[in-house]
């Protein structure tokens, strides 16, 4: 049994958090927030995660999870101490390191014993150099600063933690190595590796890792674009080549980019940490500037088929930037409906947990549906943003019913051509063949 403080209570540490006390931990979480620190006294989880409120209740009743405000608290009780805090992109991109260096300037003056200070958030190369450097200004006491890169999905990031496909663990310190590797040893009984490196080699993990999946997503996204262009179709080409082991068949899925809290802000920080040290990542530079342009692809597609669209009605099933979550962050649906906003059209929205988030940003300039079929009433077409499941297999006939005409552009492919031609829809998607089941009347 360890003793774990976990500085921040947003996704990651209040995830990371919950599962170390799941497994015979006693947690100690710290949140400057205290209103947000009393909801979670009293058991309610403030955010949305697929099974998180189930592990947190349970450890909330067994003892092994509390929550408090004050730091010296939670330091004093620690031998491990989570830096689970925001890296924000700053205005050229960048991560903003001022919440994860402000908390370490105030470890080095609370601290009384030896300490390991792990850095959960993701940062940039160089930033445990920081961080030892911001706590030695004023520890007098031996610490180890440790890089430990969280490899999260949202959606998946129970089971993520609980059975990770790698523990990575960046430190030149043997004790802070061995006490790391006791915390992680419940997490790899199946096989999986712990791999201990250099801190920076550690950092770059995870930025490396989330570049290269960002980069397989945006090529697979341009060849979807020009299957479009050819007659290709993409979803052969995406089982062909998935079918080679050394591609793999994940994150080959077209769509219409990614969004979130990490693979844009991770990608353009790695893109800025290259330009800091006179490289150029050319390769990254391009996987942002196509995924831009693929987040509103639909749209062109709306305007080609209907022409001018000021004062239509469409309909957007999903908001969040993937499902099984809340989160918006650079999710497509936004930059859609700003695009159909600045054309003059209506439109109203669906999603299953991201609608308040939206509202908070957007507000009153679209319509919100207290159901996905609802937001269907009066529309000239629907499109699909986001793939919850609940929008996989829906009432045909009562989509027809409910839309001024049979038309869908689907921005993540989630229904079958053949079906869409049987039951009559123009159906536009990404990569495949346009279902033209009638002929457009003249506008």
């Amino acid at each position: 049994m360890k003793k774990i403080a976990v500085i921040g209570t947003g996704y990651v540490g209040l995830v990371s958090g919950t599962c170390f006390a799941e497994t015979g931990n006693q947690v100690i979480c710290v949140d400057i927030n205290e209103e947000k620190v009393e909801r979670m006294r009293n058991g309610e989880v403030p955010i949305y995660e697929p099974h998180l409120d189930v592990v947190f209740e349970r450890n909330i009743k067994e003892g092994r999870i509390e929550f408090t405000t004050n730091l010296k608290e939670a330091v004093d009780f620690a031998e491990i101490i989570f830096l689970a805090l925001p890296t924000p992109p700053g205005e050229d991109g960048s991560a903003d390191l001022s919440y994860v260096l402000n908390v370490a300037d105030k470890l080095g003056q609370i601290m009384t014993e030896y300490k390991v200070i792990v850095d959960k958030s993701t940062v940039p190369v160089g930033t445990s150099d920081k961080v030892e450097a911001a706590i030695k200004k004023h520890a007098s006491v031996e610490f180890a600063v440790v890089s430990n890169p969280e490899f999260l999905r949202e959606g998946f990031a129970i089971d993520d933690f609980l059975n990770p496909d790698r523990v990575v663990i960046g430190t030149s310190d043997p004790r802070a190595a061995k006490i790391m590797e006791e915390l992680y040893k419940p997490f790899i009984r199946d096989g999986h590796p712990l791999i201990v490196m250099d801190e920076k080699s550690a950092e770059l993990t995870k930025y490396a890792a989330n570049a290269f999946l960002a980069t397989k997503i945006t090529f697979m996204n341009e060849i979807a674009n020009f299957c479009e262009l050819v007659g290709a179709d993409v979803d052969k080409v995406r089982l062909g080549i998935g079918s080679d082991s050394r591609i793999g068949h994940k994150f080959l899925y077209p769509g219409i980019g990614f969004g979130g809290s990490c693979f844009p802000k991770d990608v353009s920080a790695l893109l800025i940490s290259g330009k800091q040290v006179g490289y150029d990542f050319e390769i990254i530079q391009s996987v942002l500037d196509v995924n831009e342009k693929q987040k509103v692809t639909i749209v062109p597609k709306v305007k080609n088929y209907f022409g001018d669209i000021r004062g239509m009605k469409f309909a957007i099933w999903g908001l969040a930037f993937k499902p099984d979550t809340d989160d918006i962050r650079e999710a497509s649906a936004l930059y859609i409906i700003e695009e159909l906003l600045n054309a003059g059209a209506q439109v109203e929205v669906y999603d299953p947990e991201a609608m308040s988030n939206v509202k908070g940003v957007i507000g009153d300039k679209i319509s919100y549906a207290k159901n996905q079929y609802d937001a269907l009433d009066n529309a000239d077409a629907l499109l699909i943003a986001t793939e919850w499941s609940a929008f996989r297999n829906p009432d045909f006939d009562k989509i027809k019913s409910k839309l001024k005409q049979p038309v869908i552009f689907d921005g993540r492919n989630i229904f079958e051509l053949d079906q869409m031609l049987n039951l009559g829809f123009y159906y536009n998607s990404v990569g495949r063949k346009t279902v033209l089941p009638f002929v457009q009347t003249e506008k």
